[in-house]
């Protein structure tokens, strides 16, 4: 199997399981038509693939090959053993991802795309891949220069995507953990009950909890919220712009970022 095979396996693997979850041990009531959004992020989903495709080939994973086969890069100079180089190389992108999330909250233009993944009325696996195409490459040009500039092994590339990919479906996942186990496991990563309070309406909770994978960036940099205000079922997720199905459609969904939206959410009010 390829990279891109592997991780389309993992991908589905965790896809299905959590969407099973969903229907036994579901947390938060639904407010929109599961299947409608289903069909939603799924085809953003399947643009995003196209569009990283068209402009970047095998991309991360591919500019890791050729940042080794160059010897360019960090740790092509460090000949540090393989497996603490590919430990380091998760924990160092990790960071990087959860300061990538802060900046798009941060930044009005940023923002504006980045709304996009915050305006489904509803949170499970499938949010997890909701997201603009012009975000998608926004990101991926920001990990090809994390790549380049760190020269990682291919296949910690492929660990640390692949991680990624799988706890961005966990954490967004609509699934009830029992209390004592989501205490524990937030020692260390993202739970969805956790992550669920960053899709929340409100403001000072939209901009806390950014992390999607390791939850000790939120703790260590003053950016975690351990309750909302409201009990995890009566959380109101979305953004308070867009509150109908009609605003949420695929068509407005890819308009989103190139109509006028209203200031409120971002950590920089002053939306232009």
């Amino acid at each position: 199997m390829d990279t891109n095979q592997i991780r389309f396996a993992i991908f589905l693997a965790v896809f299905l399981l959590m969407l099973g979850l969903e229907s036994i041990i579901q947390r938060h009531p639904t407010v929109d038509a599961k299947t409608r959004r289903l069909k939603i992020n799924l085809a953003l989903t399947g643009i995003d693939i196209l569009v990283v495709r068209l402009f970047f080939g095998a991309a991360a994973v591919g500019a890791a090959q050729f940042t080794e086969e160059k010897g360019w890069g960090l740790f092509n100079y460090l000949q540090w053993p393989e497996g603490l180089e590919i430990f380091l190389c998760v924990i160092i992108l990790d960071l990087m991802i959860y300061i990538q999330h802060v900046v798009v909250h941060m930044i009005p233009f940023f923002w504006r795309f980045h709304i996009v993944h915050h305006s489904d009325l509803d949170l499970d696996v499938s949010s997890g891949l909701r997201f603009h195409p012009i975000e998608i490459l926004g990101s991926m040009l920001f990990k090809l220069g994390l790549v380049f500039a760190l020269g990682p092994l291919p296949i910690a590339v492929l660990i640390f995507e692949a991680v990624l990919n799988g706890m961005a479906q966990f954490s967004h996942s609509n699934i009830t953990l029992p209390a004592s186990l989501d205490r524990l496991l937030r020692y260390l990563i993202v739970t969805p009950d956790m992550h669920r309070i960053h899709h929340s309406v409100e403001k000072n909770e939209t901009n806390s909890n950014f992390g999607f994978n390791l939850s000790i960036w939120d703790r260590a940099l003053g950016t975690y919220v351990k309750e909302a205000l409201k009990p995890q079922p009566q959380i109101t997720i979305g953004v308070s712009q867009f509150r109908t199905s009609e605003e949420v459609s695929l068509k407005n969904l890819l308009m989103m970022p190139f109509r006028k939206i209203p200031a409120g959410y971002s950590v920089s009010p002053d939306e232009k």
